[in-house]
């Protein structure tokens, strides 16, 4: 599936100016990584795209997106906007954007907190949205560097520096992430 320019233009729409130029420089890093890593390029620029579609929407309307496209999430996601904007995303994605492609739809669902087996798709457009060009926090160099490395070690990267800075922080974690990073580190294979 490409991204249209109609599509764009509606999505630019929807969007503050700042999320919309997140969304273009995390749809240029999705490319980018996809290019590197033999993913394809177009369905890892149009989840890019698309990953934040919901995000400035009230929790409320989130959750009538996910109820009607029948995703199930659990509490902790159902409750909070910053987990449930993926899930959200991929079901506005599906009714409002016409993405019909599943692997697409499944980067943009996990793209916040990540899962288990993730593919190398939704790897992509997860680390796509830490490293995109206009991410400037501390250890973004850092997580840039190891996504030159490979897939597992740039999300790898991601999730420990978003763990270090929710522990920091004095906030929750979601048990999905430390899932995602026991999975990593555990994949004999280290599979990207």
């Amino acid at each position: 599936m490409v991204m249209t320019q109609e599509m764009k233009e509606r999505l630019e729409k929807s969007l503050s100016p700042k999320r919309f130029s997140h969304s273009q420089g995390v749809a240029s890093a999705a490319r980018e990584l996809a290019t590197r890593y033999g993913v394809d390029v177009e369905a890892a620029e149009t989840a890019g795209w698309l990953h934040d579609c919901a995000k400035q929407v009230p929790l409320t309307d989130m959750q009538a997106y996910v109820r009607q496209a029948g995703y199930t999430v659990d509490r902790a996601v159902w409750n909070s906007p910053a987990l449930l904007h993926g899930p959200a995303g991929a079901a506005l994605a599906a009714s409002e954007y016409g993405v019909r492609n599943h692997h697409v739809l499944r980067a943009i669902f996990y793209h916040t907190v990540g899962r288990k087996m993730m593919s190398p798709l939704e790897k992509i457009v997860f680390l796509a949205d830490y490293i995109e060009p206009g991410r400037d926090f501390p250890g973004v160099e850092r997580i840039r560097a190891a996504a030159k490395v490979s897939l597992n070690a740039g999300v790898l990267a991601g999730i420990e520096a978003t763990l270090h800075h929710l522990l920091e922080t004095g906030s929750t974690i979601y048990i999905g992430t430390v899932e995602t990073r026991n999975w990593i580190l555990e994949s004999e294979e280290n599979i990207d």
